[in-house]
């Protein structure tokens, strides 16, 4: 074996080490950015729900004024048949 073929093949085994740590680190790299991407996403799901949340919350507590409004009216109407009755 010449000193050139020898310089090639040294040459082809750096190469394919280089092409292999790229793609290990490409592996690493990928599931990162997914894992980024998600977790973006995750941050901006948890904002509208956040916002959602406080929506409900607004609307149930007008849901509760209004239920104890209905409530006086229905003792009040309950009040006013019974002293019709007794009369």
């Amino acid at each position: 074996m010449s000193k050139l073929d020898t310089v090639v093949q040294n040459l082809n085994v750096a190469l394919d080490r280089l092409e292999a740590a790229m793609k290990r680190r490409e592996s690493v790299e990928r599931p990162a950015e997914a894992m980024e991407n998600e977790l973006a996403a995750l941050k901006q799901d948890r904002s509208r729900l956040a916002e959602e949340l406080d929506r409900v919350k607004a609307e149930y507590a007008q849901l509760e004024q209004v239920a104890r409004e209905v409530e006086g009216d229905v003792d009040t109407a309950m009040q006013d048949i019974q002293r019709v009755l007794e009369g």
